[in-house]
């Protein structure tokens, strides 16, 4: 739940490298403690409390670590469009962008590169569009693994563009998954695709939810979450 979502009422905030980032308060029944975070981009402040919790202390204890938040502020990287003749990550690999005007439009992979063709005006689009095109057809298979390793029907799937979430599943079991996740390491996309597939069965984050993720997923949890507390925010650099 987060605290401050009402009409009459606007987030409080702190201030990081001269701009104004909103805090944000999510209360859980089976935090004991609070935690910080801030936002992969860099667009909110993200405090965690117990349900009997304060919101003026969640507010003091976010803006008490002020230091610590500009220092991850500062690492957030640059922005970084692709361009012809630079590279494009994909599956944890940096592509080459192997633009020229006699190569097809359609991107198409030939070991460390990715020719395209077409106008080099749009060049960023139709890239973005290809990845996403392979974010639906990689997570798709990922989704029908576990699903079957859950022993549960495959769900609907939706990419989402979401500046905050990497994936989420709705009450309905729809699940969504971040389109951005075709950039990083195939370990670390299917951590997500079977963290959600868990809560088709659990929608908690209770020991039994853990007890399925562990049995469904076959690589390193603990490595992939790493990577993604690490790493997670240069797969905004180059489409925002």
């Amino acid at each position: 739940m987060i605290d401050w979502l009402r009409r009459d009422r606007q987030p409080p905030t702190v201030i990081l490298a001269g701009q104004t980032v909103p805090v944000v308060l999510r209360r859980h029944a089976r935090t004991r403690r609070m935690t910080l975070r801030l936002a992969p981009d860099g667009s909110e402040v993200r405090v965690t409390l117990p349900q009997w919790g304060r919101t003026a202390d969640a507010v003091d204890f976010a803006r008490s670590r002020i230091a610590w938040l500009e220092s991850q502020f500062a690492r957030i990287p640059v922005a970084a469009p692709p361009r012809a003749g630079g590279t494009l990550r994909y599956c944890g690999q940096d592509l080459q962008i192997a633009w020229a005007p006699h190569h097809p439009r359609k991107p198409r992979l030939a070991d460390d590169a990715l020719l395209i063709g077409g106008p080099e005006t749009g060049l960023e689009a139709r890239l973005r569009r290809w990845l996403e095109q392979e974010a639906l057809m990689l997570m798709g298979q990922d989704l029908g693994d576990y699903c079957q390793h859950a022993g549960v029907a495959v769900p609907a799937l939706r990419l989402s563009r979401a500046q905050r979430r990497w994936g989420s599943c709705a009450g309905d079991g729809t699940i969504r998954l971040n389109w951005r996740l075709v950039q990083a390491p195939a370990a670390v996309r299917r951590s997500v695709v079977a963290h959600e597939v868990a809560h088709l069965v659990h929608f908690d984050h209770s020991p039994a939810f853990h007890a399925l993720l562990d049995a469904i997923f076959e690589d390193d949890l603990d490595a992939a979450n790493g990577w993604l507390r690490r790493e997670g925010r240069s797969l905004y650099t180059a489409f925002g």
